[in-house]
């Protein structure tokens, strides 16, 4: 791709992303579960808005997962036990403007599957 298209591309995701965030907001009992996604690898992590700080992380990378749907379910599991331990079950889910879809949704869903309400 070039330039141009590749410039094209992150900056209609960086409004879908503003959107999203406009929207959406996490506390301290729903927090707020930002995704981020490589071209390797999966990222995650549970945010309080109001006090502004990381509740739970996960990362892809130390797992030594990649970034495609059935790693992108086993990213979810882990990520579902770590926010069990810390007692939450019910959270937001920001896409970070990144279409529900494909690695996304697949994440969302497992989640869901684990018992945590989005």
């Amino acid at each position: 791709m070039t330039d141009k298209v590749l410039a094209l591309k992150k900056s209609l995701r960086l409004k879908r992303k503003a959107r999203i965030r406009d929207r959406v907001s996490g506390v301290d009992s729903r927090p707020r579960i930002s995704v981020f996604r490589s071209n390797k690898y999966l990222y995650a992590q549970a945010i309080d808005d109001v006090k502004q700080v990381t509740i739970a992380t996960v990362d892809g990378r130390k797992l030594k997962l990649g970034n495609n749907k059935e790693q992108a379910k086993e990213i979810a599991v882990v990520f579902a036990q770590e926010l069990k331990s810390k007692g939450i079950n019910e959270a937001v889910f920001d896409r970070n403007g990144y279409l529900f879809h494909g690695v996304i949704r697949a994440f969302a869903d497992s989640l869901r599957e684990q018992g945590i309400t989005l």
